[in-house]
């Protein structure tokens, strides 16, 4: 870590550590990064409260464009994949977005290891989504998603599900403490200490534009960095609930990981330089820009989707297709685009030939596809969908 770059922090400081490398076993001596409370107020530049402005009337029309469905909750499924996917391509963990959407078809616990860790993220997100239904974001429901996160995972063991007792670096795997990027907060008093004063401070009512509250929230938490692994999920999911508690989004349909994962070294160049100068302008307007770009993307993917399906529904009219599982199937893909016969005839109470013959028939129109090419155990999936929402 450059001290040279954080030692006049405006808002923040820096403490002095040493100790010995397991790994290498060379003693060291350096310095890990404090930041001091979020202010309750800030100075916005006019190009900040502009994009502030654009971001914001993205989101109403995301908003609206959801409200113009029948079962947004279809919707939701995707985007909740869709962002476990791009999130945890931001840690270095990379899943198929046709493999994440089809695991709970496939009803199998034998999942690639870096599937595994995706799926986990999809629980912690529904259960996080679940929460602030009816309570605020809390220190216990951060707790509870990091444990979820790492279950079954490398990083699953004694520190899971709490505030981490051992010391972090970011930066490159197994690199020395001296070449780390960033050395967050020592574990102890002082973390703890700034894990409660960020819960109160993302509470406390205020004069700050809510946009300007989820940017700043987001850099205090992986400044502050709370758990052995999985902080980057957290914290970006986290902006995501901030939205949806705040009545921002009805709907949890922003996926601004996907935008991020573009830009991810400009994302981390923008968080390491509010430490360093302590102005929250540039990233509050990246942020803002990202907020805005996805908004827009998912309106785009919701009409398409719309399109899709209304061009089913009219096929399925024209070939005069009076199957009620067809048309359940039809009306289900959006949320459930890859599927088996056996999920059908699971999912909609139904005998395993009239899922079949359902399947067959969707199948034959070229709205649904067979992915893996045997007689037996086959998958089908709505290859328009998929790519309307991979986009």
């Amino acid at each position: 870590m450059d001290l040279n770059r954080f030692k006049d922090s405006p808002i923040g400081y820096l403490v002095e550590f040493s100790g010995t490398d397991p790994r290498t076993h060379r003693t060291f001596s350096h310095k890990a990064y404090v930041p001091n409370p979020l202010p309750l107020d800030l100075e916005l530049r006019r190009g900040t409260v502009n994009s502030l402005s654009d971001a914001m009337l993205a989101l109403g029309r995301l908003d609206q464009a959801l409200s113009w469905i029948a079962n947004p909750m279809l919707y939701i499924r995707q985007a909740v994949r869709r962002e476990a996917v791009s999130t945890s391509a931001l840690e270095g963990t990379f899943a198929a977005f046709e493999d994440v959407l089809g695991a709970d078809v496939l009803e199998t616990e034998k999942y690639d290891p870096n599937l595994h860790e995706v799926l986990n993220f999809v629980r912690a997100a529904e259960q996080a989504l679940a929460w602030i239904q009816e309570r605020p974001i809390t220190r216990a429901l951060i707790s509870e998603l990091q444990r979820i996160l790492v279950r079954g995972t490398g990083s699953d063991g004694p520190e899971a599900g709490r505030i981490r007792t051992t010391p972090v670096l970011i930066g490159p795997k197994g690199c020395a403490v001296e070449a780390a990027r960033f050395i967050p907060p020592l574990p102890g008093h002082s973390l703890a200490i700034g894990v409660r004063e960020w819960e109160e401070w993302c509470e406390r009512d205020g004069d700050l534009p809510l946009l300007v509250k989820v940017a700043m929230a987001h850099y205090q938490f992986e400044t502050l960095h709370p758990f052995t692994d999985g902080n980057g999920r957290i914290g970006r999911l986290v902006s995501l609930l901030q939205l949806v508690r705040a009545g921002a989004l009805r709907y949890p349909m922003l996926n601004i990981s996907t935008w991020l994962y573009e830009r991810r070294e400009e994302y981390v160049d923008h968080l390491l330089t509010i430490s360093e100068s302590g102005d929250f302008n540039p990233w509050i307007q990246f942020f803002c820009k990202a907020v805005t770009d996805e908004a827009r993307s998912a309106v785009d993917r919701i009409t398409a989707a719309q399109e899709w399906r209304e061009r089913l529904l009219v096929e399925i009219k024209d070939k005069r297709i009076k199957s009620l599982t067809v048309h359940q199937l039809a009306d289900g893909l959006i949320g459930h685009p890859v599927v088996t016969a056996t999920w059908v005839q699971n999912h909609y109470s139904v005998s395993f030939p009239t899922a079949s013959s359902a399947i067959a028939k969707l199948t034959e129109l070229g709205f649904l596809r067979e992915m893996t090419g045997r007689n037996y155990g086959r998958t089908f999936a709505a290859m328009d969908l998929l790519r309307i929402f991979q986009v």
